[in-house]
């Protein structure tokens, strides 16, 4: 008690009467507690904070001791969350601090549940929870500070709506994605290889999902000869999933490695359009292995490329292992996870016998892993000063000194003036921002004729748009989908097999369609127009052109569209299915989407 006092008259002292009154009385959240979240709850908890909530959905690995000092070694597989208030609280037993182990996106954490913060501290990992963290933030009018590391990189900034621009108003790279063509046919590179292994492991051992199945796709656009829309003529395959071909044959691995590495191989092979400007893929000789092994001492076992027949035999002892979890899992499959050994064995394993049939050069464990696991190295000394930064950026705020706030990026050299630290004035909203700017237009670029309402659900709203619970209907007020609860499997079966796989075009989309997509969960309206492009690059399936369109063009294109729907659409059929649902929600006096029932946009 003496200690604690003597700590709270320090910082009075220090921060002065008003800003300590002001930081006791704050309401924070804080999203996220792993490297940099760690040392924020730290921070936070000896700067005079006492309402604090966290919310981290994660469990505690080996691989985050070396930097989040929150956690122990006997903590392993328990709740970051949890774990962080429980060892804070042994230093500060006075603070209120709510810890949820929970995901951020649940409906349990919605308007109201962020409208009771002053404060909001993002210390997260990935572009969809930050997005719908800012969402949430701009849809209750709370300050943000936005955070991120990498390596010895480091950036801090502040968000406020209407005053600083928000996290979405400079356009982040999007990860990148590959045509399953590529990905199943020819491959060029070691990454389209450790794509088709975390596929190839996800379809065999995950949740069935024919998504996901390797096996060679007939389809391919390059198929079709320049003098007719026909496939060359080869001998018939079997269409058995190599899911389903695996279970035929009780997993056997060492028969998976001949299915894989040699039938479709051979398969490909005989596909002969695939390789007029390509080189041919090469059948895998079991019976000619090379065994020279990586005898350098100076590297790890995990930097050495492992030899043919040492893949092959991981590949087989992974897989007979990965078979009986498998078994042991039953439907609910087995998850990979880059830190679990003998599911990283088998990637590395199938991505290195892919790479050696398409004469692309093997690489070690080591190299795979960072790739499959897209691992940019995490340095406790950058989680520090960030986290530091964002206390010093809450202060500001506190105070009423927005104008004081700043943007601080962490370099890894020291630039004029011998600083480690730039700060930057924070820039005003982007008036093009789809998620900050009133009545957001964005442009959808797509062949109209191929793309499918599943595409645009989970590859433009849920992956590229980050939305959490999407609604899509035609600017003519036909719903086409809506979000589903995870029970209604009635509802749930229509939208997979008669809504999702149709096109655009089957539901009278033409070229400048206006289209409306609803988030009620993120309180959020957009205006998506869809223009028919044909020839889009080879590796992109489409184009989301987030920054708007103007007022006329949207008006002009908008009413071209409805021009050409009137004259070539009638077939009131093409929304049949979905307007029974609607008839059905209707006679049970249900009015809005499943997941929005509790709150609908303003």
């Amino acid at each position: 008690v003496t200690k604690m006092a003597e700590r709270t008259a320090c910082l009075a002292a220090g921060l002065g009467p008003d800003l300590y009154t002001k930081i006791r009385e704050c309401k924070l959240l804080i999203v996220g507690a792993g490297g940099i979240g760690c040392e924020l709850i730290k921070n936070v908890a000896l700067s005079g904070f006492s309402n604090i909530e966290l919310i981290d959905l994660d469990t505690i690995e080996v691989t985050n001791l070396n930097r989040q000092f929150l956690f122990q070694k006997q903590h392993v597989g328990q709740s970051k969350a949890k774990v962080a208030r429980d060892t804070v609280l042994t230093f500060n037993p006075a603070l209120n601090l709510v810890a949820h182990h929970a995901n951020i996106f649940d409906a349990q954490f919605d308007l109201a549940y962020f409208e009771q913060f002053d404060l909001v501290m993002n210390a997260l990992d990935n572009l969809k929870a930050r997005t719908h963290v800012n969402r949430m933030c701009l849809a209750a009018n709370v300050p943000l500070i936005e955070s991120g590391s990498a390596g010895y990189l480091g950036q801090v900034s502040v968000h406020q709506k209407g005053k600083f621009e928000c996290y979405e108003c400079q356009p982040k790279p999007a990860p990148k994605q590959y045509p399953a063509c590529t990905i199943r046919n020819t491959p060029s590179t070691m990454v389209h290889c450790i794509v088709w292994a975390k596929f190839l492991f996800n379809h065999l051992y995950g949740l069935v999902d024919d998504e996901n199945d390797v096996a060679p796709n007939p389809d391919d656009p390059e198929l079709t000869t320049a003098d007719n829309n026909d496939k060359p003529d080869s001998k018939p395959t079997d269409r058995r999933s190599t899911r389903q071909w695996a279970e035929d044959n009780k997993h056997d691995a060492e028969k998976l490695v001949e299915k894989l590495f040699c039938h479709d191989i051979a398969t490909l092979l005989s596909l002969d359009n695939l390789w007029a400007k390509r080189r041919r893929p090469q059948v895998l000789t079991l019976d000619q292995l090379d065994d020279a092994q990586d005898l350098d001492l100076t590297k790890l076992p995990d930097q050495r490329v492992w030899s043919l027949k040492q893949t092959v035999d991981k590949f087989v002892s992974s897989g007979q292992v990965l078979a009986q979890q498998l078994a042991a899992a039953g439907a609910d499959g087995v998850t990979w996870d880059k830190d679990e050994d003998v599911g990283m064995d088998f990637v590395c394993a199938a991505a290195n016998l892919r790479a050696h049939a398409f004469h692309i050069d093997r690489e070690s464990r080591f190299e795979i892993k960072s790739k499959a696991g897209n691992i940019i190295p995490a340095i406790a000394t950058t989680n520090a000063v960030v986290a530091a930064l964002i206390v010093a950026e809450s202060f500001k705020i506190l105070q009423g000194k927005m104008d004081d706030c700043r943007q601080v990026y962490l370099s890894r050299v020291v630039r004029g003036r011998s600083q480690l630290l730039c700060p930057v004035k924070m820039d005003k909203p982007n008036p093009k921002c789809f998620a900050c700017r009133a009545k957001p237009t964005i442009q959808l670029h797509a062949d109209i004729d191929t793309f499918t309402i599943r595409q645009m659900s989970d590859d433009v709203l849920k992956k590229t748009m980050c939305m959490a619970a999407p609604e899509f209907a035609l600017g003519s007020g036909k719903l086409i989908f809506e979000p589903v609860e995870d029970d209604d499997e009635e509802e749930r079966e229509i939208l997979e097999t008669k809504i999702f796989p149709r096109t655009l075009a089957s539901f009278g989309v033409v070229d400048g369609t206006a289209c409306k997509v609803t988030d009620a969960q993120q309180h959020m309206i957009i205006t998506m127009v869809i223009r028919d492009k044909k020839n889009l690059p080879e590796d992109e399936l489409y184009q989301v052109h987030q920054e708007g369109i103007t007022a006329d063009a949207e008006e002009q294109a908008s009413n071209e569209a409805l021009a050409r729907q009137q004259t070539e659409v009638n077939d009131d059929d093409d929304v049949v299915l979905v307007e029974d649902v609607i008839a059905k929600r209707a006679a049970s006096e249900v009015d809005c989407a499943p997941s929005c029932k509790k709150s609908k946009p303003a």
